[in-house]
């Protein structure tokens, strides 16, 4: 694997094929519960794990998420959202232990699960992008996608919800 830097130091290059993303019912739960709370704004917030490759395949493990507050300006936080370029820096330096930030995750309300014409051209590759619908203050469909470098398009992740 390549190795992709950032202001925030080195970080490592998403392989080739998108590998799956673990995510454990509880945190599955959480992001859609954020989802409802903040609708009809947009929820957000950082995934936060370890890419783990065990016989030649790599999974992506979500560890815990960091809510966030929406810093989208007020009015437009019905279908945008906006996690500062200070809080994602202070989410990077409290990684410890080989923990990394995995990616971001935001709700769509009443709107499908797909990223945005926005989303994609203000997302980064390497990152996982959780987007889940609400649907009238209910969660509906969550999917998860990875901004190919090479097309500038969105890839869709399988996402793997597991038990604890």
């Amino acid at each position: 694997m390549a190795v992709r830097t950032s202001a925030l130091g080195p970080q490592t290059k998403m392989p080739d094929t998108i590998p799956i993303l673990e995510l454990s019912e509880p945190l599955d739960r959480q992001i859609r519960d954020e989802g409802v709370a903040a609708y009809p704004n947009e929820c957000c917030g950082i995934i936060f794990g370890r890419d783990v490759t065990t016989d030649g395949v790599t999974r992506r493990v979500v560890e815990s998420l960091a809510p966030l507050q929406n810093e989208f300006e007020s009015g437009e936080q019905y279908h945008r959202f906006l996690i500062t370029p200070a809080a994602l820096m202070k989410a990077e330096k409290a990684c410890t232990g080989g923990l990394m930030v995995l990616g971001f995750y935001h709700s769509h309300p009443d709107h499908p699960a797909r990223p945005s014409e926005y989303d994609r051209e203000h997302g980064w590759p390497f990152y996982s992008y959780v987007i889940v619908a609400i649907a009238q203050r209910k969660p509906a469909l969550m999917t998860c996608w990875v901004l190919d470098e090479q097309t500038e398009q969105f890839k869709e992740q399988q996402i793997l919800v597991t038990r604890p």
